[in-house]
């Protein structure tokens, strides 16, 4: 599996990595002890099973309105099949609108059902990941959010790139000269 991502200004990334380290401190579900050297904190837009010619067109295009200023808005939790802690992007129409032009170029040259519903328009949540662990309610604890750091008030995603599941291969995706 392919993912498509976007990262962070340098700025977000630390205050992101200083909430990783804090959770990781308190004994919580924490990204930073996710020990991948490709581990870095970013915004997931889809994931495909591969980086078709045609794909590849569509989000060199994406690239090229990078960087791209968003806000963020505070704590969010998610209980899917794993306990996520996060912060939470405005999803505003400059987001939006490029969260869907990277779902339509996945979607155009993949099948329906190797795409996750999670990152469809409409269904997807922009943000952050803190912490994650399969414990349900792991961050239920309403203190949490007080060991956190405040998430900056604003960012700028500034690269797109593409994290491969399998080989553990990361790829910065650029722009058309």
């Amino acid at each position: 599996m392919r993912t498509v991502e976007l990262l962070l200004d340098e700025a977000a990334e630390l205050a992101v990595w200083e909430a990783w380290r804090r959770l990781a401190d308190a004994g919580l579900p924490s990204q930073a002890r996710h020990r991948s050297p490709t581990n870095s904190p970013h915004l997931t837009l889809a994931a495909c099973p591969e980086l078709t010619a045609p794909i590849r067109w569509e989000l060199a295009e994406v690239a090229a309105v990078l960087p791209l200023p968003v806000r963020f808005t505070g704590v969010v939790r998610f209980e899917r099949p794993t306990s996520v802690l996060a912060w939470a992007l405005d999803l505003d129409s400059a987001l939006a609108g490029l969260h869907r032009r990277v779902w339509e170029a996945v979607a155009s040259d993949s099948q329906p059902d190797t795409l996750n519903p999670f990152h469809e328009p409409g269904r997807w949540s922009p943000h952050i990941t803190l912490g994650r662990t399969r414990r349900a309610g792991a961050f239920a604890d309403r203190r949490v959010p007080e060991l956190l750091p405040t998430p900056p008030v604003s960012a700028r995603l500034t690269t797109l790139r593409s994290y491969d599941t399998q080989t553990g291969d990361l790829e910065v995706l650029e722009p058309r000269p």
